[in-house]
């Protein structure tokens, strides 16, 4: 029993390390750019460094992607 649970966790591991790779290579080419405009025009080297954190944290860049509408809102706190 505890080996397949072992074994499901790896799976899920290794399908959730694909998809993260397989969207942050598609969102630094092509969707960092909506999401963030000051990183058109930016080189390989700056999307070679964020690859790893948008293959990690993929699941969160889906959704930012997704509702991206040009630049984030200014922040509206007492310390701006």
């Amino acid at each position: 029993m505890a080996e397949r649970v072992a074994a499901w966790f790896v799976w899920a591991m290794y399908a959730y390390a694909l998809i993260g790779a397989v969207f942050a290579l598609l969102f630094v080419t092509r969707g960092v750019q909506k999401v963030d405009s000051q990183a058109q025009g930016s080189g390989a080297a700056f999307r070679l460094l964020i690859f790893p954190g948008v293959a990690a944290f993929w699941p969160f860049f889906v959704r930012r992607w997704i509702h991206a509408h040009g630049e984030p809102p200014e922040e509206r706190n007492p310390h701006r």
